[in-house]
C-alpha cells in the first residue's frame, strides 16, 4: 500500500499524531530516523562520545577531522531490487541512506589524538581536551 508523502515525511503519520504517539518524535522531532543519537560525557582530560548507529557496519561509518570539526558520517545502501532469494519484501522499515553529524573539537586536536572504536552498533570516541595555543603579540618597529 502506497502512503502519500510530502518532502520525505509520511503525511498520514502527521495527521494521526493525536492517536498514535511516537516517543522518538517527541524526543527528536520529525526527522528522528535521520539523527545520530549521541551521548557526550565530559571528563577531566577530554570527552567520551557514544553514537548509536544500529544496523551499520564498521566499513559504512567514517570519521573526518577538518578545520577543528570532527564529522561522523554513515551511509547504508538501499538495494533497488525488492526481491530476496527467499521471496520479496512486503515492508522495509530499517533505515537506509546516509547521515552525518559534526562536532567542534578545536584546531589543536589531531587525528592521532582521537581514539575510535565501533562495536555492537555503537561508535565510541575518546577526544582529548587541548587548549588553544596562545599567540605572542608581535609588534612592528616604527622608525622615526
Amino acid at each position: 500500500m502506497m502512503m502519500p508523502s510530502i518532502f520525505g515525511e509520511n503525511l498520514l503519520n502527521d495527521w494521526m499524531d493525536f492517536s498514535f504517539p511516537d516517543i522518538d518524535k517527541k524526543l527528536y522531532g520529525k526527522r528522528a530516523a535521520h539523527i545520530m543519537k549521541t551521548d557526550v560525557k565530559e571528563k577531566d582530560n577530554g570527552y567520551e562520545v557514544a553514537i548509536d548507529l544500529p544496523g551499520f557496519k564498521k566499513d559504512e561509518v567514517k570519521a573526518e577531522l577538518k578545520d577543528g570539526y570532527l564529522t561522523i558520517s554513515a551511509a547504508k545502501g538501499l538495494d533497488k531490487d525488492e526481491k530476496d532469494k527467499d521471496g520479496k519484501y512486503i515492508c522495509r522499515e530499517r533505515y537506509s541512506g546516509d547521515m552525518s553529524r559534526s562536532f567542534y573539537v578545536g584546531k589543536n586536536v589531531t587525528e592521532e589524538d582521537i581514539h575510535a572504536k565501533f562495536e555492537n552498533g555503537i561508535l565510541m570516541l575518546d577526544i582529548p581536551k587541548k587548549e588553544a595555543k596562545k599567540e605572542e603579540k608581535k609588534y612592528v618597529t616604527i622608525e622615526g
